[in-house]
């Protein structure tokens, strides 16, 4: 499981030192794809196949499930971390998380159970703090998929 935050800057070259506890639940290689809420997803390979498998599912005749499913596996690349555990960032996935190697290369680096998740530091400073405003709330509501805390 991914759990906890971490601050980091993507280097001039666009790699990013991956947090050692994460590379360790990621294993010698993983996924990295456009996320939601204009972050960047990463999957260890376990989990990437399950994701593959529950799109393999979706109906190729609905336009969502094609849309969705075009954006996401044509954003992914497999990627490794060197010697001192940075994993190089495409210049398609900096710009879909509004990454900037000039003026916004600041990131967050954050564990979401199953995946991790990159984020540029401004946008996930915005995020968090705007959905920390209704957490209750949206606790509250998932209770309606049987979610308990």
């Amino acid at each position: 499981m991914f759990v906890g935050e971490y601050q980091h800057a993507l280097d001039p070259k666009s790699r990013l030192i991956i947090p050692a506890k994460f590379r360790e639940r990621l294993g010698e290689k993983f996924i990295l794809a456009k996320g939601l809420d204009s972050c960047i997803f990463v999957y260890p390979l376990n989990e990437w196949e399950k994701l593959v498998e529950n799109a393999q599912k979706l109906p190729s005749t609905a336009a969502d499930a094609r849309r969705f499913a075009r954006i996401l596996f044509s954003s992914a690349v497999e990627t490794d971390v060197d010697k001192q555990g940075r994993a190089l960032i495409t210049s398609s996935l900096r710009i879909h998380a509004k990454i900037d190697l000039e003026n916004n290369k600041d990131v967050v680096v954050i564990g979401v159970s199953s995946r991790v998740e990159i984020w540029a530091l401004a946008q996930w400073e915005a995020y968090s703090q705007e959905s920390a405003k209704g957490y209750e709330e949206l606790a509250e509501n998932l209770t309606a998929w049987d979610f308990k805390i």
